[in-house]
């Protein structure tokens, strides 16, 4: 029997899979949308963190570090993730709806290969960035090696939950992360959340005089929730998950701080977002949020998105359009110069205009998707793939459902409209076609792998078509 390295697998699937669905890189790049120097990317993604857990968004909790890239910045009102981990990070990396990628929720992070798919880093890496990666990479998979990171387009990495052999929850005291392809050795009585900013501001500092790319996934807030370092050990639950609030912006803090030292402010954009909406019941200047992670409701993907770039994004204004995870992979591309994939749909629309203080005509609604359930909203209406009507007139706090019987004219025109919408987007007929695509993928890679080796069999090609 061969013995088929890990390499040889990928090699063989992207032989097939690249061709038949992998979009390949455009040659050249655009120029930057500044016109001028690159901006640095800071891409910040919280863990478990909607609206509530902000102040300037009419939450009960502290963020002043937060709250002064929102004051000298952009804050988004109307910022969505989906409503669970893995299905916002594939749409953050891959600007493609999760009935494309195949990951519609947390049990389905692996379909997404770098084979398959395009990530972002890989975009801005053609266009001359230096990429690294620091955090939570758990609901997607495919990152153990060196080698792993480059076939998504990091140079460098510090990431928990892939790549070490720890079977603790251990992303917070005495870490266990996988380092650049090798499992931190040196954490113990460590603090995990800070050996990531560590990282992070190294990687700046190394990389200050080129263009830089850097995707912070922060662990902070999702549980268990624990003391961190400024904690009162004995102090009760509540106090705690404001305290995991507290230091995750006092790292925003301390990052912007670093920028300001090394004299790379103005030039590099912060963006920050929570990657679905919070756990448990909260509230919003005063009134309970209606949903919360997890849920099809408004509280499990209305989250918090905050774009800070002095100069250039102009201060203190609260922007209203709809603005979604799959939006930022354009928008990082435009900002950056870079030419998008060929051969792919993008489902992300670029953001860059209103960063930059500009007008644009953007699209006027949002769609989002978990599992098999979907749906689309506008300023005061949502409809579901059931074809259910709801009234959002009172989000994120409630949502009234409009039956089909006895409808105004107005919500028999919303229930029109919003329908061509989800018939123009197709999620149902489209999630059909990408299994097929994957079967074919598949497929080819099994002939591959038997011409090569009779003995593989059907494993390793499940295997080399990133199953």
């Amino acid at each position: 029997m061969s013995n088929w390295t890990r390499r040889d697998i990928l090699k063989a699937a992207g032989a097939t899979g690249a061709a038949m669905l992998a979009p390949h890189l455009a040659r050249g790049a655009a120029q930057p949308a500044s016109g001028g120097k690159k901006p640095n990317i800071i891409f910040i993604l919280a863990d478990d963190y909607g609206i509530p857990g902000m102040a300037c968004y009419g939450g009960i909790y502290k963020t002043p570090n937060l709250d002064a890239l929102a004051a000298g910045g952009i804050r988004f009102e109307y910022g969505y993730a989906a409503p669970l981990c893995a299905p916002t990070r594939a749409l953050c990396m891959f600007g493609r709806y999760g009935f494309r990628t195949g990951v519609r929720d947390n049990g389905t992070g692996a379909k997404a290969t770098p084979q398959t798919e395009v990530c972002i880093a890989k975009v801005l890496k053609q266009a001359g960035y230096a990429t690294a990666v620091a955090g939570k990479w758990r609901q997607l998979s495919h990152f153990t090696t060196r080698e792993d990171g480059a076939a998504w387009g990091f140079d460098e990495f510090m990431i928990w939950g892939v790549g070490n052999k720890s079977t603790t929850d251990d992303r917070y005291w005495n870490p266990n992360y996988n380092h650049n392809g090798k499992s931190t050795t040196d954490a113990k009585g460590k603090y995990g959340p800070d050996l990531l900013h560590e990282f992070v501001v190294d990687f700046i500092r190394r990389h200050r005089n080129t263009p830089f790319f850097i995707y912070y996934p922060m662990p902070l807030i999702h549980g268990p929730i624990l003391p961190t370092p400024d904690s009162d050990k004995n102090a009760p639950r509540e106090q705690l998950y404001a305290d995991n609030i507290a230091y995750m912006d006092k790292l925003v803090g301390k990052l912007v701080s670093a920028l300001d030292e090394m004299k790379l402010r103005e030039n590099t954009l912060i963006v920050f977002i929570g990657d679905n909406g919070s756990v448990g019941q909260h509230t919003i200047n005063g009134r309970p949020v209606d949903g919360a992670k997890g849920s099809m409701k408004e509280g499990g993907s209305r989250v918090p998105l905050i774009a800070n770039w002095p100069g250039t994004t102009p201060a203190g204004v609260v922007n209203t359009d709809f603005i979604g995870c799959a939006d930022f992979f354009p928008t990082f591309a435009e900002l950056a110069g870079a030419q998008l994939p060929e051969g792919v749909k993008i489902d992300g629309q670029s953001f860059a205009a209103p960063l930059k203080g500009q007008k644009a005509n953007y699209r006027d609604y949002i769609f989002i998707l978990l599992g098999n359930q979907w749906y689309v909203r506008d300023r005061k209406w949502k409809l579901n793939q059931s074809g259910q009507l709801f009234d959002m007139s009172d989000a994120p706090h409630g949502e009234k459902l409009v039956p089909v019987e006895g409808q105004s004219a107005e919500a028999a025109a919303a229930r029109k409209r919003l329908q061509a919408i989800l018939d123009e987007i197709n999620p149902g007929t489209a999630a059909v076609d990408a299994a097929r695509a994957q079967k074919r993928l598949e497929r080819k890679a099994e002939n591959k792998a038997k011409a090569d080796s009779p003995k593989t069999g059907k494993r390793a090609a499940k295997k080399a078509a990133g199953k």
